[in-house]
């Protein structure tokens, strides 16, 4: 039977301030209206009532949505949607209110696209209760039809910023991906206030992570990010704080990445069959490939009730995220907290309404759980992939494959078929792609390096085979798939090759490369373990900046001599919550036994200004950089001061080799102070005397450097505040940031002016110059 075409949505199909006295009686009120308009047949209101019987029809939020039984379609003559406004109110079943009912005649899927604007509106509660007040049919059906909405957008294509806004350029290398996305998420969860982020037309939610996904966010590119609320202030500068900070992490992470191809490899000696591809991660190899072969699972659509599916779908999800906490767990002891952080973000995929919103409306439609999620699963993913902007399209792995995990607790036919199985020898794997879960699943026993047909150089798969040390290969192309499993390969990760058959005499000659490279590699470690000495005989010492416990180790494999600054700062911003004492303790004493008796310099609470932490609940500023931050804040809040102080010299009571430094001194008066309080702590805890320093971060302590000197055991240059002060910049400010010149002639002379003043006294001097924040 063909549908002719009548609109979906109508004003003689809308009734504002009905009061049906029942939810039988609300049916068929909204029912008369599809009849009265010729779009169904009377006696589908009976088919209406019996579907009541067998399934849920309450969509949550003050919603309902009666639709008759699938076999009686044959007795709707056009797609419709009727709408009742019940502002009173009105009991559809026990517990369940309703003030909107939108009755649904279709036999086709037009009304998803109504259903899915009406979903969105659940995440705003204000307009949502506006529908439920409004006088007129047309608020209603505007805020429904994406047509009309449109419309109405088009009036307005820049999205209003909140009362509160900075900008911010983007300079993550690879732009805005799903590890760094969902500590976004996580930071405007925390904030206390609404925030938007906006790049030109598009906006986003920040508490949503496919919404900032969507945003497709390369480096270069300028964000405007606006607060509303009581604690918009502090709100806004906590969440850019965080995004800021993250840039360290993504810079870090670019450049393991390799070269790209071109980079001189290991060459044949003759002429190899070979596939050209981009490199992922270095290292050369010879084993004998296995192909891996992607089998099809086709996913039964069988549709259940609104209640049992809805259920369904809820305990995949649930049980997925506790599923991903684990793997999470597992991975950052193998490959580190930094590179599993993306499993957390697949869970944080999870916790974005939009997939969820896309298979219930699915399931609404009539379509079985299982059917539905994949197929929701499949738009995202579809539409990351096609955005122009490679590493969002490259994000569609991460989509699926969270989507795989759930979808194998809703059809088991599909976690059945997704297991690798390995040969029993060291071999090549060979794949159209791997996902993030395919990778951190291997036995890296029986893998000598990864080739893929698809994905590219800042896949999550890419990362985790650098971490791992697994030679890999990308984009090689879909003609990589039809190697024969068991040939012998040469694999080279660097140049972003792979061989097929190679003779003795390149098996010779791979060999003697190999070998060659792990000559070269042994004594690049041999030498970043020897000191750093100048030219002219000064031995300078070098420490790491590090934050966690966790991150001790690899500093120290690259070189470090200890860790030369522990922001302490981040204990508070990370967990949300202001630590204990003993958290402190447990930390620094992790810390200190991770270094394994090399020094260590922590420096005390360094919040306010750029740094906000919402937990702390401290007071608006006009100007927080010439505010209440770092000691001036401290000495204000004992509750911070003394804890943290007892923590240190608790540690250093144990016997380690502790330094303390405060940040953001301007007076004697301050280092005096504080002084009395660690002397009051040391006496209280026992513990012996530990040097305490200062970070030299504002001119005037510059210019008092000779005076300070007397009074404390080591300076800390912070090129960038004192930057900041002296030349009068702001460093964040979007237009004057680059001229922020820790070079400038002004600059040195005070680094000149502290290095003279601590030289003038017997004490020692630290003057690290490189930026700190």
């Amino acid at each position: 039977m063909s549908i002719s075409t009548k609109p979906l949505l109508a004003p003689e199909l809308t009734r504002i301030k009905a009061a049906p006295a029942s939810k039988e009686a609300a049916i068929r009120e909204a029912c008369g209206l599809l009849a009265s308009g010729g779009y169904i047949d009377p006696a589908y209101a009976d088919s209406m009532l019996a579907r009541e019987g067998v399934a849920e029809t309450y969509l949550g939020h003050g919603v309902a949505i009666p639709h008759g039984m699938n076999a009686d379609r044959g007795l709707i003559k056009h797609n419709g949607l009727a709408i009742l406004q019940v502002p009173g109110g009105l009991t559809w079943n026990e517990g369940q209110t309703v003030k909107l009912v939108v009755a649904i005649a279709a036999q086709s899927d037009d009304h998803i696209a109504v259903l899915r604007r009406l979903t969105r509106l659940f995440q705003d509660e204000a307009a949502l209760e506006a529908l439920f007040e409004v006088d007129a049919p047309l608020a209603i059906i505007a805020a429904l039809d994406e047509t009309a909405a449109a419309t109405f957008a088009a009036d307005a294509a820049t999205p209003a910023d909140f009362a509160l806004k900075v900008e911010w350029i983007v300079d993550y290398p690879n732009g805005l991906h799903a590890r760094p996305a969902s500590r976004w998420v996580d930071a405007a969860k925390a904030a206390g206030a609404r925030l938007q982020v906006r790049r030109g037309a598009d906006a986003a939610d920040p508490t949503r992570l496919v919404s900032l996904l969507q945003l497709g966010l390369r480096a270069g590119e300028t964000l405007t990010v606006s607060a509303e609320g009581d604690n918009a202030a502090v709100a806004l500068s906590a969440f850019v704080q965080v995004i800021e900070r993250l840039s360290a992490e993504e810079k870090a992470d670019a450049a393991k990445a390799p070269a790209p191809v071109g980079r001189k490899g290991w060459v044949p000696v003759t002429n190899l069959k070979t596939f050209s591809g981009v490199a992922a991660a270095p290292g050369v190899v010879i084993a004998p490939v296995h192909v891996l072969k992607s089998a099809a699972v086709e996913v039964t659509d069988t549709p259940m009730g609104l209640v049992e599916a809805s259920t369904a779908l809820d305990q995949a999800i649930e049980a997925t995220i506790g599923e991903l906490k684990t793997v999470a767990t597992e991975a950052a002891a193998k490959v580190g907290p930094a590179e599993a952080a993306i499993f957390e973000a697949h869970a944080e995929l999870l916790n974005d309404p939009e997939i969820l919103t896309k298979a219930s409306l699915l399931v609404v439609g009539g379509h079985g759980p299982a059917w539905s999620w994949r197929a929701a699963v499949e738009e995202v993913a579809g539409s990351l992939e096609s955005n122009a902007n490679p590493l969002l399209a490259a994000r569609a792995s991460d989509v699926r494959d969270v989507g795989r995990r759930v979808l194998s607790k809703l059809a088991p036919e599909v976690a059945s078929g997704s297991a690798i199985v390995l040969p029993s020898l060291p071999s090549i794997l060979v794949a159209a792609d791997l996902t993030p879960s395919d990778t951190i699943g291997l036995d890296t026993t029986l893998i000598a390096g990864l080739a893929t047909a698809q994905g590219g150089p800042t896949s999550h798969t890419a990362i985790l085979a650098r971490t791992l040390g697994l030679p890999a290969v990308v984009a090689l192309g879909a003609g990589l798939l039809d190697t024969k499993a068991g040939t012998t390969a040469i694999l080279d990760g660097a140049a972003g090759r792979l061989y097929l058959d190679p003779s003795e005499a390149d098996l010779t000659s791979a060999r003697a490369f190999i070998e060659a490279g792990a000559r070269r590699a042994a004594s690049e470690a041999e030498g970043r373990a020897l000191s750093a000495t100048t030219t002219d005989g000064r031995t300078i010492e070098i420490g790491a900046n590090v934050n966690k416990p966790a991150d001790v180790a690899g500093a120290i494999d690259q070189g470090a001599e200890g860790v030369g600054l522990m922001r302490t700062e981040f204990l508070f911003l990370d967990g949300g919550h202001t630590p204990s004492e003993d958290e402190q303790f447990a930390t620094y004493s992790a810390m200190v036994e991770n270094l394994g008796g090399r020094p260590l310099i922590v420096r005390t609470l360094d919040i306010g200004g750029d740094k906000q932490a919402p937990h702390l609940k401290l007071p608006r500023e006009d100007n927080p950089f010439l505010g209440v931050r770092g000691t001036r804040l401290t000495l204000r809040r004992p509750d911070l001061m003394r804890p943290q102080l007892r923590a240190l010299y608790r540690v250093a009571k144990t016997g380690a080799n502790l330094k303390i430094m405060l940040p953001m001194i301007t007076s004697l008066d301050e280092i005096l102070a504080v002084r009395k309080v660690a002397e009051e702590i040391r006496a209280e805890v026992g513990a012996p005397a530990v040097p305490l320093g200062i970070m030299v971060e504002v001119p005037s302590t510059a210019v008092m450097a000779d005076v300070y000197a007397e009074y404390v055991d080591f300076f800390s240059i912070g090129t960038n505040d004192l930057t900041q002060y002296t030349l009068a910049i702001d460093r964040q400010h979007p237009e004057l940031a680059a001229e922020a010149d820790s070079l400038h002639p002004a600059v040195l002379r005070l680094i000149r002016k502290t290095v003279e003043g601590a030289c003038a006294t017997s004490r020692p001097s630290r003057c690290a110059c490189a930026p700190r924040r």
